[in-house]
């Protein structure tokens, strides 16, 4: 079943290269047009922010009173990203992974599921320091329209909402219980005309609002443990900014930093809101037009905006398909680990015998 699974998201993810592939095409050609050195140093950037992603998820699962290593965890980050584009599911496929991934390993799924929704949360924090300063920005050169505000109000109702919930099951499970239990109700009255049947049970919901309440009790509740993961949050931001900069100097284009900082943050920003998986087709045209608004030339913005992309969107695809065959070895490696485990005892009782 495993290896079928695993075969639909790989099938899954050539249809997305395949459906795309003037894109990647475009994406490749521009690449090949810049600065060797400083494209080189991005992509040195790029990798170390996908350390830096790993040891954000290490300092989460640490605050949960969770062990994890980076070697553990780098290959889950990545393949998790893989997943959520080569089969968007509002980022439940790539939290699977990690769910996946405690089963094998004897740990707490909900502990782990209570780990994605921080490293949700403490993402946004990151980037909302980011994006105040971009909005700053479009909002004194005169280019920040309506569309960049509904956005960003979309982005922080997602974040009070994910927080409000956290709050809740950690302050009072019995109500936080209710919301979840209404939550089931009303996605079953949704698709009852459809399926003829309740799609979620509520007996599940209630197991599982307890169940959370409990992971959420081994939370740490010193402010000072909180400091790293979000050190770590801006730290990411601070490599993305670091690979567009690079990009601006691979293409021979001079920018403020305002304007690396407000083109950047555009592009996050929907990559976030955008209904496609991470942003396809959306970021885009938006990163051009924000950046073309800011006074670098279109042609120019075009360029920068498909580099970019390549190195923070379409690599790490790549990267991910090879992670997720790390990731089988690793199962695999475990598998056969904990079956020789059980197998010694048996075999020095036989000897015993």
């Amino acid at each position: 079943m495993r290896r079928f699974v695993t075969a639909i998201i790989l099938l899954l993810a050539i249809y997305v290269v395949i459906s795309r592939f003037t894109e990647v095409q475009q994406v490749f050609d521009t690449l090949r047009g810049g600065q060797v050195a400083w494209l080189l140093l991005a992509l040195l950037a790029q990798l170390a922010w996908l350390v830096n992603t790993a040891m954000l998820y290490k300092a989460i699962y640490r605050l949960l009173g969770m062990p994890g290593r980076l070697a553990q965890l780098l290959p889950l980050a990545v393949t998790s990203n893989f997943f959520n584009i080569a089969a968007p599911s509002g980022g439940v496929g790539g939290m699977a992974i990690f769910i996946a991934d405690a089963r094998r390993r004897g740990a707490s799924t909900v502990r782990v599921t209570i780990a994605g929704v921080l490293y949700v949360l403490f993402d946004y924090f990151g980037f909302i320091c980011v994006l105040t300063a971009g909005l700053i920005t479009l909002f004194y050169s005169g280019h920040l329209t309506g569309v960049e505000l509904g956005a960003t109000a979309i982005l922080l109702v997602s974040a009070l909402a994910l927080a409000g919930l956290l709050a809740l099951g950690a302050a009072s499970p019995p109500k936080f219980e209710r919301v979840l239990i209404w939550a089931v109700r009303s996605i079953n009255r949704v698709v009852r005309p459809v399926l003829r049947r309740p799609y979620l049970s509520e007996t599940r919901a209630s197991e599982f609002a307890a169940e959370t309440a409990l992971g959420l009790s081994a939370l740490r509740t010193d402010w000072r443990h909180y400091l790293a993961p979000a050190a770590l949050s801006l730290l990411g931001k601070a490599w993305l900014l670091g690979i567009l900069t690079l990009t601006f100097l691979a293409f021979g284009v001079t920018a403020e930093a305002g304007t690396i900082v407000a083109g950047f943050s555009i592009g996050f920003l929907f990559m976030i809101v955008s209904p496609t998986p991470s942003g396809i087709g959306v970021v885009e045209g938006a990163m051009t037009l924000a950046l073309g608004s800011l006074q670098v030339p279109l042609s120019a913005a075009t360029v920068i905006t498909l580099a970019y992309r390549g190195l923070t969107f379409w690599l790490p695809f790549v990267y991910g398909f090879f992670s997720l065959r790390v990731l089988e070895w690793q199962w695999g490696r475990h598998k056969l680990l904990a079956g020789a485990e059980v197998a010694a005892p048996d075999q020095e009782a036989g000897e015993t015998r």
